[in-house]
């Protein structure tokens, strides 16, 4: 897996729920070649309304547009109790919070799984591949993950190929839904069993 990735000493932790027990899980931010992946927080409802709110954003994402930066906040608060691991993705050149990102291990699947989104201004510059490639690394090395999967709306055909890029295999067709049901996507899912990163 190309690019340089670098973990900062730097972390915040954040209460999480398993199996009925409180544990602490470590968020730690992640250093890329254009980016700085960091923990969600609360005072950055602002900058994720941007992209939550936008419908070219969230036309395939499985939560409903956001309509309001008091939901955002209450959503960022919910992340607290969240196993996956939730990371923000901040441009190095101006500080600028542009998406989010998260991962983590699925019981149903055996593999540890991701998902993105960015805003609409930032797409097509490669900035979801970085992402994405260092959560993968992140779980690679520090958690121990090798077996990864992800999955896109058939009609998404640009995050298959962030997906691809990341090293993962086609496997199967299948779908997913909308938090509300109210739509369901034709989809594609992918995994890959990684002994080696590059």
């Amino acid at each position: 897996m190309k690019g340089r990735t670098k973990m900062i000493n730097d972390s915040k932790l954040f209460g999480s729920k398993v199996a009925g027990r409180e544990l602490e899980m470590q968020i730690p931010v992640i250093e890329t070649d254009r980016l700085i992946l960091r923990p969600l927080t609360e005072e950055d409802a602002g900058a994720a309304f941007v992209w939550l709110s936008d419908e070219r954003v969230t036309k395939f994402m499985p939560y409903l547009t956001y309509t309001n930066t008091g939901d955002v906040t209450r959503w960022l608060e919910s992340l607290k109790e969240e196993e996956n691991y939730h990371f923000g993705f901040v441009l190095k050149d101006n500080n600028l919070l542009i998406g989010s990102g998260d991962i983590g291990y699925s019981s149903e699947t055996k593999a540890w799984e991701f998902g993105y989104n960015i805003r609409y201004d930032y797409w097509n510059n490669g900035l979801s591949t970085e992402a994405a490639r260092a959560m993968i690394r992140f779980a690679y090395e520090k958690l121990g993950a090798r077996d990864f999967g992800a999955n896109h709306a058939i009609e998404n055909g640009a995050s298959g190929r962030v997906i691809e890029k990341c090293g993962l295999q086609f496997t199967r067709y299948g779908e997913y839904s909308k938090f509300d049901h109210s739509i369901t996507f034709p989809a594609k899912f992918y995994e890959a069993h990684l002994e080696e990163l590059e």
